[in-house]
């Protein structure tokens, strides 16, 4: 019947939709079977099996981050590593002054002193 309700849509879904009666009166092209609902589920699960495991791990990860607690704790993360790869450029630059400074302090308590021996020197 063209204008009948679907009894399997209004017993899962009370509520009325407004699509209702356009889905009520569709009628699928000639040769292929009446019913649009797995053909529809089939398309869903076509499309979610194409996505692949990166687009996965994105959709993941934005799950997670739209979490208040976490979101923090990647913030705090971020924050600490940022601050540790600080404090090793500090140490770095401040070995190298430290190198040069004995270097000019064996310089200037030995002026004879050649400079290939002064490198050598820890």
């Amino acid at each position: 019947m063209p204008g009948a309700p679907n009894p399997d849509r209004t017993a899962m879904n009370p509520s009325p939709d407004p699509l209702d009666p356009l889905l009520d009166r569709w009628r699928p092209p000639e040769g292929e079977t009446p019913s649009m609902a797995p053909e529809v589920w089939r398309r869903i699960g076509a499309a979610e099996s194409r996505k692949g495991v990166l687009a996965s791990f994105w959709e993941d990860l934005d799950l997670w981050l739209s979490r208040p607690p976490f979101a923090a704790l990647f913030v705090a993360c971020c924050a600490l590593l940022g601050l540790f790869l600080a404090e090793v450029r500090v140490n770095r630059h401040e070995r190298e002054q430290s190198a040069l400074l004995a270097r000019s302090y064996l310089q200037l308590i030995d002026p004879l002193l050649k400079e290939d021996v002064v490198a050598k020197s820890p």
